[in-house]
């Protein structure tokens, strides 16, 4: 590979190397994505027709001061198009046995009704919370920005509320508990 050009004055001709260069295909980068360990994660909002939700495992907190999450949400997604009308979106991370929730929030034909069938929802805040999650909040949109097929959420955090047990994990491409990862005996 040669050396990139040298800066000019004019910013179109700068050397851009994720532009630039072609780099790995999709699917490597989904082969290393899939080694990431992440704890799962609902995102919901307030719909035009009520409640909507979309299974995320690309939740990290931002800052202490302001109290902020970051949330990726898939470009196009309904529940992104109402986290942007209302300004507002729920994070809920979910506890290990609740993966057939995870499986439901994240079925691209699922209705809404369907993904909240069965949930035990009410409001805070204006925005739909699911019962029973290891932990959520309740978030003020600060910022949204595209990169790539995702959008970055970020939100500052007005309620919170955080229960017991152990986080459900995407991992290799399937849902594991920290059990799973820790061999017995380690820690």
């Amino acid at each position: 590979m040669s050396a990139p050009p040298p800066l000019t004055a004019d910013p179109s001709t700068y050397y851009d190397p994720l532009h630039d260069d072609p780099g790995p295909g999709a699917a490597r980068c989904l082969g290393l994505y899939a080694k990431l360990a992440a704890g799962v994660s609902v995102v919901t909002a307030r719909g035009e027709d009520g409640p909507l939700g979309m299974t995320v495992s690309a939740v990290t907190s931002l800052s202490a001061r302001p109290p902020l999450l970051l949330a990726c949400l898939r470009d196009g997604s309904r529940t992104l198009a109402a986290v942007r009308a209302h300004g507002a979106f729920a994070v809920h991370l979910l506890r290990e046995e609740q993966h057939d929730l995870a499986d439901r929030f994240a079925n691209p034909t699922a209705s809404a009704a369907e993904r909240f069938a069965g949930t035990d929802l009410r409001e805070v805040l204006g925005v739909p919370v699911i019962a029973g999650a290891l932990a959520w909040s309740v978030c003020l949109v600060a910022d949204v920005r595209r990169y790539g097929d995702h959008h970055l959420v970020v939100g500052q955090a007005a309620a919170v509320h955080v229960g017991g047990g152990r986080p459900l994990l995407w991992h290799d491409r399937r849902f594991r508990s920290l059990r799973d990862l820790v061999p017995e005996g380690t820690g």
